[in-house]
């Protein structure tokens, strides 16, 4: 994370200038909103002369026409205030909603780019926490807040230069009651923006947790678990509360205090312009109109404090997503990328190639790897749990960067490529298989997004699919539901399958693609595949024994290194490890 946070202490409301960028660019609804805010408090800051006019003019007057004209003018205050209200509230609210639309929508772009280091070490649920619960507490600083802080303050100052106005005796008893008001927010501020990050904070974990759960719905059925899972939620859910309500006892007790104390410095000035009027020395028409202009003012200091607690929720909020927007990528196209070679020959290489994972600097993923594969070749990579053959595809992948040596595709380092363009040249089938809550014809679609629908269909047929896809109710067009819940785990595998076949890349990366099929269809999806690695480059981490005997090669991997590697009879004939996992996995 950046180191910012220091800076926002020193600066409370200071991650709220990271929404300008978002306000600017509906720079019209922001001045059509600032207008009618400005003529919305105009109308209101002249009502109480209104008032006035109607009382000292009109009724003393005694005449009809007077009367007559001064609630004329009372109704046409009125009017505009009424229209310029509606108008304020129409294009804030726009306003709210346009740029919530963009920051999600921008930081849903950013997080979605951010590397596989960044995603390992975030939960998933803690990531839609901040594009739902802090994005919402941005829409009620846009939409609601900003409105009511700017007319607040807009109001309180005229009412102020008002009450002078009015008179200024009076007025300057109750400028005394300004900074007993502006005394607790000062005071309370650092207190509760501390409380609201702090909840925010344990809201994030909460859904974090939910989603989490959620996810593994089955896992949580299968061990009877559904007790245990409600009482974590419970308790998370629990300790958030916890935290609202001391959130919720500052804001209040901060609230009424300023409140009481603002209001009654203008009860004890109040009851000196009482006797004012008694003495002959104020109209009973001023008195209404210092009085309304008191109201205003106090009303939008109570307003200003109850805002300063909105502010410092939404501060905290956007400090949040700030953080996030802040996060740069470990893996970047270059500035200037290297183009991969049209069409790719599919020739790789790892060069003396070590690798630790960030969350285990002493245990290096890979030390000193090299291999070599042809154009065309097909590799097998076999080895024990934890040998490093998943690590082999996720850099291929550039899904991480070596911490030394290097991988060439082509001869071209793909640190030198535009990542997009790598992988816009490998098919992955991996282990499991990650299906969308999308219909079986978008699932498969997915690995080439133009195809036709004549396409996706010969796919799937390869695939060994097409014949269960067609029994589902809506055929190629069925919903799957979340994460393929209404296939088997076989079926899910085949759709991955046919997604890879569909992408048709030149180099080609199956982490135990039929692992979850059954006999039957395991032989016409071997099939399928042996077609597709045809005159491709094809990466296969393989455990079951059809997969290897195809193999052209199997290189045999333990403790991040290459131990051994031949054909499947060269490496039964040499004995050693592979001999070892064959007699225990394969020839079983």
């Amino acid at each position: 994370m950046t180191p910012p946070a220091t800076a926002r202490a020193k600066a409370p409301l200071g991650s709220l200038r990271a929404l300008w960028p978002f306000v600017r660019r509906h720079r019209g609804l922001f001045l059509a909103w600032l207008l009618a805010l400005g003529i919305s408090s105009a109308a209101s800051l002249s009502l109480p002369v209104a008032f006035r006019t109607m009382i000292d003019h009109g009724f003393r007057s005694g005449a009809s026409g007077e009367v007559d004209r001064a609630f004329l003018l009372l109704f046409a205050v009125a009017l505009v205030l009424a229209v310029a209200t509606a108008a304020r509230f129409f294009f804030v609210s726009l306003l709210g909603e346009k740029v919530v639309a963009d920051l999600r929508t921008q930081l849903y772009a950013h997080l979605i780019a951010l590397d596989a280091e960044f995603h390992d070490r975030t939960r998933s649920g803690e990531l839609v926490s901040r594009l739902t619960t802090d994005v919402e507490l941005i829409r009620n600083l846009v939409g609601s807040v900003m409105s009511i802080a700017l007319r607040s303050s807009i109001t309180a100052i005229g009412a102020l230069v008002m009450l002078f106005v009015t008179s200024p005796r009076l007025a300057a008893w109750a400028l005394l009651g300004i900074p007993a008001a502006v005394l607790p927010v000062v005071l309370g501020a650092r207190r509760i923006r501390k409380v609201a990050r702090h909840s925010q904070d344990k809201v994030a974990e909460a859904n974090a947790l939910a989603s989490e759960t959620l996810g593994a719905v089955r896992t949580v059925q299968a061990h009877a678990r559904e007790a245990y899972e409600r009482g974590r939620f419970a308790q998370a859910v629990a300790q958030a509360v916890g935290v609202a309500r001391r959130r919720i006892g500052a804001q209040a007790l901060m609230t009424g205090t300023t409140i009481t104390l603002f209001f009654g410095a203008i009860s004890l000035v109040l009851w000196s312009g009482a006797h004012d009027v008694i003495a002959g020395r104020m109209s009973a028409g001023t008195l209404l109109q210092f009085v309304l202009y008191a109201v205003f003012g106090g009303g939008s200091v109570a307003a200003l404090a109850e805002v300063w607690n909105e502010l410092q929720k939404a501060a905290g909020g956007m400090g949040r997503i700030d953080d996030l927007l802040r996060e740069r990528p470990a893996i970047t196209a270059p500035a200037s990328p290297r183009a991969l070679p049209r069409p790719l020959r599919g020739e790789i290489a790892f060069e003396h190639v070590t690798f630790h994972y960030p969350q285990h600097p002493e245990r290096p993923a890979l030390r000193d790897f090299s291999l070599r594969i042809a154009p065309g070749e097909t590799v097998a990579l076999v080895g024990p749990s934890g040998a490093g053959k998943s690590t082999v595809l996720a850099l291929l992948l550039r899904f991480h960067d070596p911490q030394a040596g290097r991988i060439l595709v082509d001869g071209i380092d793909i640190r030198q490529a535009d990542p997009v363009q790598l992988r816009e040249a490998i098919g992955l089938v991996p282990q499991a298989p990650v299906i969308f809550a999308a219909s079986a014809q978008d699932n498969i679609r997915y690995g080439h997004l133009d195809a036709s629908d004549a396409e996706v269909e010969q796919a799937a047929r390869r695939a060994e699919a097409d014949e269960f896809i067609r029994a589902l109710p809506q055929g190629y067009a069925t919903e799957l539901g979340e994460r393929g819940a209404r296939l088997s785990g076989g079926q899910q595998q085949r759709i991955a399958i046919a997604r890879a076949l569909l992408k048709d890349a030149p180099v080609l990366l199956l982490d135990e693609a039929t692992s979850a099929l059954d006999a039957q269809s395991e032989r016409a999806v071997q099939l399928a595949l042996e077609h597709l690695m045809t005159g491709r480059t094809t990466l296969v981490i393989a455990h079951r024994l059809a997969t290897v005997l195809r193999a052209d090669r199997i290189v045999v991997m333990d403790a991040g290194q290459v131990v051994a590697e031949g054909t499947h009879a060269q490496l039964l004939a040499q004995g050693g490890l592979y001999a070892e996992l064959a007699k225990l996995q394969f020839l079983d």
